[in-house]
């Protein structure tokens, strides 16, 4: 008979997913969505970096970013990613690895329209991870780019979101002496139905 109940409880990982946001959102002081983001280059060597998660959807979480980027040119490449999120409030953390799809309709273009007027300029002004000689060439760009787009700007060509399908999701949970509670929920393929294993700590 399974032990997975409490916190672990439930037949959706994305569903619980949810729930764990949903409280981390009242516990943490800044950015309870934030995820370290993982990514390999050509060489097979990764890359890891924050970004905001901003949604979950019924089989996906969604994050933005510009295509040109450094992660978005190693996301296209490999189609593959990982994250994890980590609470100290709660003392919990998800760890989640899949595949990467583009998101560059309507949704995304819904999600740009809601950002602040600086980030949606800022989007178009910033070349993200080329070298920037100074900090007055970036603000002379935000200018031209204010000017040019004005106050209704709509979303760059290289600028979107990226929708990643896990085929593995962790729940992890603190426990007393290191004790930890792991349940990890894995599937073959996204079509495949989830085998769900409790892990030693």
């Amino acid at each position: 008979m399974s032990d997975r109940d409490g916190i672990f409880e439930g037949s959706d990982p994305f569903e619980i997913s949810k729930a764990w946001l949903k409280e981390a959102t009242c516990s943490e002081s800044n950015d309870p969505n934030a995820i370290a983001l993982a990514s390999v280059d050509d060489t097979g060597l990764p890359n890891v970096r924050i970004v905001l998660l901003k949604s979950i959807e019924d089989d996906a979480f969604v994050f933005y970013t510009n295509y040109r980027s450094t992660k978005g040119r190693e996301l296209f490449a490999s189609g593959q990613a990982a994250f994890v999120m980590h609470w100290k409030s709660l003392r919990r953390q998800i760890r989640v690895r899949g595949q990467i799809k583009k998101e560059d309709g309507a949704i995304a273009d819904a999600y740009y329209k809601s950002r602040p007027l600086g980030s949606r300029i800022g989007a178009w002004a910033s070349q993200q991870s080329a070298p920037l000689k100074t900090r007055q060439v970036l603000k002379d760009q935000v200018n031209k780019v204010t000017l040019e787009h004005g106050e209704n700007p709509e979303r760059p060509p290289h600028w979107g979101g990226f929708r990643l399908s896990p085929v593995e999701i962790e729940f992890w949970s603190d426990g007393e002496f290191r004790l930890h509670d792991r349940f990890v929920w894995r599937r073959r393929t996204l079509n495949a139905p989830w085998d769900i294993t409790r892990l030693s700590p």
